[in-house]
């Protein structure tokens, strides 16, 4: 009889095991950060991050599900449209990516306002290994290795970027994070 880690570890059950690690990871995380962060007194940022995470979270199916009726209305698949197939899966999951990253570096800079080199640094890194962890949020849906290669350099970048110019973070994702924080209570 097959034991559970057989069954996890089965192809056919990929997307489980990237559904349990991403899980895993995102809670591992929030929990170090706000370990790190406490001593500098700002720890609530890590509350800050899981409440975007959630929304990140229920952010991804819900354009996931359009995708996938794009390409089948379009037919769109592996086999007979592969550029296509995967070019909607990247831009998707890029723009999905880039979001977080605009996210994490306004709420690195929001936090950092004020604060010593050290503990800015600190935020900074906090933020930056957001990016990463969001990666591996999207990687139930866009399992692909060349998915995972454009969002890992795409979270890196994109987080740098808008790091540098919150401008440009406000500009191309403001609409949203305004939207979410008048329908999310605040806490």
């Amino acid at each position: 009889m097959p034991t559970f880690n057989q069954w996890l570890m089965h192809e056919d059950q990929k997307h489980v095991w990237d559904s349990l690690y991403a899980t895993v990871l995102t809670v591992v995380f929030i929990g170090l950060s706000a370990l790190v962060l406490w001593p500098m007194g700002k720890a609530s940022m890590s509350w800050s991050l899981l409440k975007g995470l959630g929304v990140f979270w229920f952010a991804i199916p819900l354009t996931a599900i359009p995708l996938l009726w794009f390409q089948r209305i379009f037919r769109v698949d592996l086999y007979s449209h592969y550029d296509a197939y995967v070019i909607s899966g990247i831009a998707v999951s890029g723009i999905l990516q880039a979001g977080w990253s605009a996210f994490a570096a306004l709420t690195a800079r929001d936090y950092a306002a004020d604060t010593s080199l050290g503990v800015s640094a600190a935020l900074y890194v906090v933020g930056f290994l957001s990016c990463q962890v969001a990666c591996a949020a999207l990687a139930p849906y866009y399992g692909g290795q060349i998915y995972r290669y454009v969002n890992v350099i795409l979270a890196a970048v994109a987080f740098v970027f808008f790091a540098l110019l919150p401008a440009a973070a406000r500009f191309l994702y403001g609409w949203f994070f305004d939207l979410i924080l008048k329908l999310t209570p605040s806490s």
